[in-house]
């Protein structure tokens, strides 16, 4: 598999997986097992391990499946994902966690502890590749939000708005003509599917998930770098700019969905 191939296999982020099969898990609409083993396992990818550091009361990294009953506490909607980006904080205060997340790129809000991912990469004497994803625990900050969070029904218009806005500018700088496979993922968006989500999300949850999902995996093909070098400086500028207002519109779109009630 190419390195471009990988990363867009691994579009869906780890904390999104974690946060849903946990709200499911507490709301009682799924196994404990079946969480950990959709945790650990993401879709299109082998199966990871994952450990936690640094839970209130431990001294040592702790298998997932010793870690997880920390959260059995907490409500299902006190778990939520959080997607922060430079300029983008989702709310979050100053402190560690956010530090990290922001660093991630990702993180899991769990009552007043947060957890964010970091991921190691090994290679077996065989050459095979396996991944160990440590949950590192921190004091959760305060929330700051700027006015409520988007429902569901509201990220989806805001979506869609930032999807039309921003092909018309990418075919405009003919992007295609830098990533041609842009074509065929643009065109899968017209496909309504719906996301395999975890029991209690609803129809418009998983479509949107769904979309989302598959716009991050466009944002991840239309931000690298050209073939052959066939883009120029000012050309990556244009399009990093053409592609901010949808990641932007995706980020939010991801977190309503997984934040989303149960039903």
């Amino acid at each position: 598999m190419s390195a471009a191939a990988h990363s867009v296999a691994l579009a869906e982020r780890r904390s999104a997986r974690f946060v849903a099969w946990c709200r499911a898990w507490r709301a009682g609409l799924s196994s404990f097992d079946d969480a950990i083993d959709n945790i650990e396992r993401p879709p299109q990818a082998p199966a990871e391990e994952h450990l936690a550091t640094e839970l209130p009361g431990t001294w040592s990294a702790l298998p997932l499946r010793d870690a997880l009953p920390h959260l059995r506490q907490l409500h299902p909607d006190e778990i939520r994902l959080t997607l922060p980006a430079p300029g983008d904080p989702d709310g979050l205060g100053p402190g560690e966690f956010t530090a990290s997340a922001l660093t991630a790129g990702e993180g899991v809000l769990a009552g007043i502890m947060g957890l964010t991912p970091q991921t190691t990469e090994h290679v077996s004497g065989s050459g095979d590749v396996f991944v160990t994803v440590s949950w590192q625990a921190f004091e959760a900050p305060p929330l700051h939000p700027n006015g409520p969070r988007p429902t569901v029904r509201e990220a989806d218009g805001e979506l869609s708005l930032a999807l039309q806005e921003t092909t018309t500018e990418l075919a405009r700088l003919d992007v295609a003509r830098w990533r041609p496979e842009l074509g065929s993922a643009i065109s899968a968006l017209r496909r309504p599917t719906e996301a395999e989500l975890p029991p209690g999300y609803d129809g418009p949850a998983r479509r949107l998930y769904s979309r989302a999902l598959l716009l991050e995996r466009v944002l991840i093909l239309a931000g690298q770098e050209a073939p052959g070098g066939s883009l120029n400086a000012f050309e990556a500028q244009r399009r990093d700019e053409a592609l901010r207002p949808l990641a932007a519109a995706s980020r939010r779109a991801i977190t309503a969905a997984i934040n989303a009630p149960l039903i």
